[in-house]
Order: structure tokens, then sequence, then C-alpha cells
């Protein structure tokens, strides 16, 4: 996770300038050895270069992986904040969920928190008015949207580390704080993802768990979110998440009908993947309300009702 430390030090360096352990421990406050140690780590993240001057001193400085160019343009926009003093690892986390009003138990339930730790996150920002409040739900305030910028990157960044300690072909196609769906361009990755217990497969390779199995062209996707079950209403999410194309719309609705996959959880559901239309016009197509559908299903690749029947036909779906 991004530390405070780390932060400290990502600060100092943001300008492009070269320091040293020593000039690190001056200017932040921390102690040598846990300058060496937040730069190590920082170098593994890929966010620190290094290289050494005199008597093999070491001098870093950062790179321009997205997080650093996230931060930069924080404090570019932002300059009057001392962001080193308001952010915590958990305000970074929290922040994530504020680019829409929601309430403090929404985000509490979604990242397996306290609503008291929730709220503690969020004291920061509520004591510098970068909230809107509206009602029991929260959200950042125009001028901080990059303050969401910078939080996306962090998160996005720790679970791309941590599936490329495992499989190095690995890229993040959708995360939240606690929950990350990826795609491998390599079968020794794959592999090695099939053989942890923190991953599992997902999106159309996951179909075949429920009697429907297509041709998969290349190596699947997996899903982490060693907390919670992978349900058949996210393999549907993930497989339109990852591509939203007529062929896997269609297989969706094989699943949402094979699966009977209760519509208020799908939707649910589909709300965090930014999909409630998508799901919506999918649905009302299943259930062939194709009275009400005009305009819905605008921008879905819908089949034709003909189409449809024939792949359910094939498949034996009722």
């Amino acid at each position: 996770m991004f530390t405070k430390a780390g932060l400290a030090v990502l600060d100092v360096l943001s300008t492009g300038r070269e320091a040293t352990p020593q000039e690190l421990a001056g200017e932040t406050g921390y102690s040598r050895k846990q300058v060496y140690r937040v730069m190590d780590e920082l170098l593994d993240a890929g966010l620190l270069s290094e290289s050494r001057v005199q008597r093999n001193q070491r001098v870093v400085r950062v790179t321009s992986d997205p997080v650093v160019e996230a931060y930069r343009t924080l404090i570019s926009k932002l300059n009057h904040v001392d962001w080193v003093e308001l952010l915590t690892p958990a305000t970074i986390r929290v922040c994530w969920y504020l680019d829409q009003p929601r309430c403090v138990t929404t985000i509490a339930d979604r990242l397996g928190i306290s609503r008291q730790a929730v709220h503690k996150a969020l004291s920061p920002l509520k004591n510098r008015m970068m909230l809107v409040p509206s009602g029991p739900e929260y959200a950042l305030a125009d001028d901080i949207y990059p303050l969401l910028e910078f939080s996306r990157a962090v998160v996005k960044h720790e679970h791309r580390t941590r599936v490329r300690q495992i499989a190095p072909s690995a890229t993040v196609a959708w995360c939240d704080p606690n929950r990350a769906l990826v795609q491998v361009h390599d079968s020794e990755d794959t592999d090695a993802l099939h053989a942890t217990e923190e991953w599992d497969v997902t999106g159309l390779a996951r179909f075949e768990m429920y009697g429907l199995q297509f041709f998969l062209a290349g190596e699947p996707a997996f899903w982490y979110a060693p907390d919670d079950d992978l349900t058949s209403a996210e393999v549907v999410c993930h497989t339109l998440a990852l591509d939203a194309d007529s062929r896997r719309v269609s297989y969706a609705m094989l699943l949402i009908e094979t699966e009977q996959i209760d519509r208020e959880a799908l939707t649910e559901t589909a709300t965090w993947y930014d999909m409630e239309s998508m799901i919506s016009s999918m649905c009302q197509f299943i259930d062939e309300d194709f009275d009400t559908m005009e305009g819905t299903e605008r921008g879905v690749p819908l089949p034709s009702a003909e189409e449809y029947a024939a792949l359910k036909d094939q498949y034996g779906v009722a």
C-alpha cells in the first residue's frame, strides 16, 4: 500500500530533482533507515529510478509512472494544500468512491471496513471543504477532481504490482481498492494465476462452469477479490467490461437466462462498472419488452430477436 512516507518521498522528488537518502531523510523528517526501506519499495514498484555517484552513493529520482504524473498534476493544480500532511492510505482508498455522491455505509460495505473508519478517512477532506455533501452522501468538489485521479492511479498501480509479481504480462482492465479484473497475455502467466488461491478465472472462460462453453481467443481473464465470492452477476459484468461487442453481449444474455440472475442484484453490480444502461437494455431484450426499448438500446450491440432465438436453441437455453 502507498504509505505516508512514500508520499513524502514522492513529494520531495516530484519536481524531477535527484536526491540521496541522506537528503530525503533531512527533508521528509523520516529516519535514514525508514527512507532506505521506502526507497527500496518505490524502486521495486517502478516509481523511482536509481543511479550511483561518487563513493557509490545512491541517488534516486522519480519515473514517469502514472502515479507520479497524477501526483504532479495534483500539486500543480492544488498547490496550496499540504498533501503529505492531508493524505493517509485510508483517505486515498476512500477517495476512489467519491466520483459521485455516495453514502458512508455504501463505501464502508464496499471496502469491508467500519463506518467510523470511513468517517475518519473523510475527516481531513471535510475540514478543508473538499467534499460536496448531499444529504448523507459525499463526493469530491469539482475543483478537487485531481485527487480522484491520483487515488485511482495509486489503486491501479497497487493491483498491477501485485499481479505482476505472479504474472508479469498481466494488465489491469478494471479495479477498485479491494478488487481487480486483469488480463494476461502469456500461457505461463495463466498457469501461475490458476495455481493461486486469490485469483479466480472470470469472463467467458468461466461460462463453462454454468454449462456454456465458447471458443476463447487468447488467455482467460482473472478476478482478484479474496474477501468476496465471485457471483454470476460479476461474471456478466466482467465479460462486458473486457469487450462489449455483439458476441459477448449475446453470450452474457445467455448466462443471465441460464442462471436466472436476480435483476436487482445484477443492476446493483452493474453500477460499479458504469453499465447500468447496458444491462437494462439487455434485460429488456431478454424479457421481449421491445416496445419500451426505443433509445435505451442505443450503443448496445444487441442481436436481432431471430439471431438470439437461434443462439438459445444452439445452447439449449429455455
